[in-house]
This record gives structure tokens, C-alpha cells and sequence, in this order.
């Protein structure tokens, strides 16, 4: 699984986030949603409590987590539970916060430059194997 770790930024306030080329989707982790969300003074243990209300509820946005080696505050590798897309807006409507709205929409233009991103190097490899291609036909033309 090759993984591209990146800093995103919402209001002044750094999601980690992780690119997994496996699965081809964007993990974000928790706690940075959270502590961007609620301004708590101890985003981990407001996850911490927010997870055990929602297992007891059987809410699948618990069950849906998956845990990264993510760079921490310290610089060390700690895993962290993290949310692809889907989930990430199921954990939002769990997080009571006048902040869920305009991150919905960070989230958006976020996801839409990604697109953009992958449809950009989608055409640059596809423009480089035209070029080999055609190098490999004019070199074989050439030695008839």
C-alpha cells in the first residue's frame, strides 16, 4: 500500500490527512476534524467519548474508522483513527458544531481541486505514453 501523507488547512486549524493509492480515496484523521470542529481543549478525549456513544448507538461511522500511522505533534508515527469521504460526513452530523456547515463546504473545494489534480496527471500519462508510442512507431519506421 503505497500511502502520500499532506497537510490540509481549515481555519487556520491542520487536518492530517493521508492519500492511500490502494483504495484511491483521501483518509482524514478524527481528532483533527474534531478539534476543528469543536475547539476543544482535548480533541482526543472529546473522540474518545463521541466513539463510545456511537458504538452504543451501533452508529457505523465507528466501525467504518481505519487506523494510519499519521505524524504526530512530537514528529513520531502514531496511529490515529481516520475517515475516507463518506464517513467523514456521517461523523460531521454526530458533532453538534456551527462549524460543520462551512467545513462541509472546505471539504467540497477540497475534494475539487483533488479531481482536478488526478484528471491533470491522468493526461500528463496519458500524453507520455502517446509520446513513447510514438517515438517507439518513428524509430521502427526509421529501421525498415
Amino acid at each position: 500500500m503505497t500511502q502520500k501523507e499532506s497537510i490540509k488547512v481549515f481555519e487556520d486549524r491542520k487536518i492530517r490527512s493521508l492519500w492511500d493509492d490502494d483504495t484511491e480515496e483521501w483518509y482524514l484523521s478524527v481528532v483533527d476534524i474534531v478539534a476543528a470542529l469543536t475547539d476543544s481543549v482535548n480533541p482526543a478525549a472529546y473522540w474518545r467519548k463521541l466513539k463510545e456513544r456511537l458504538n452504543k448507538e451501533g452508529n457505523q461511522s465507528v466501525t467504518d474508522c481505519h487506523a494510519f500511522k499519521m505524524r504526530a505533534t512530537d514528529g513520531k508515527m502514531r496511529k490515529t483513527d481516520c475517515v475516507a469521504t463518506e464517513q467523514l460526513f456521517r461523523l460531521i452530523q454526530s458533532i453538534p458544531s456551527p462549524k460543520a456547515e462551512p467545513f462541509k463546504l472546505w471539504m467540497a473545494q477540497v475534494q475539487k481541486v483533488q479531481r482536478a489534480q488526478k484528471r491533470e496527471l491522468a493526461r500528463q500519462y496519458d500524453q507520455q505514453r502517446a509520446d513513447s508510442e510514438y517515438a517507439c512507431r518513428t524509430i521502427h519506421h526509421r529501421n525498415l
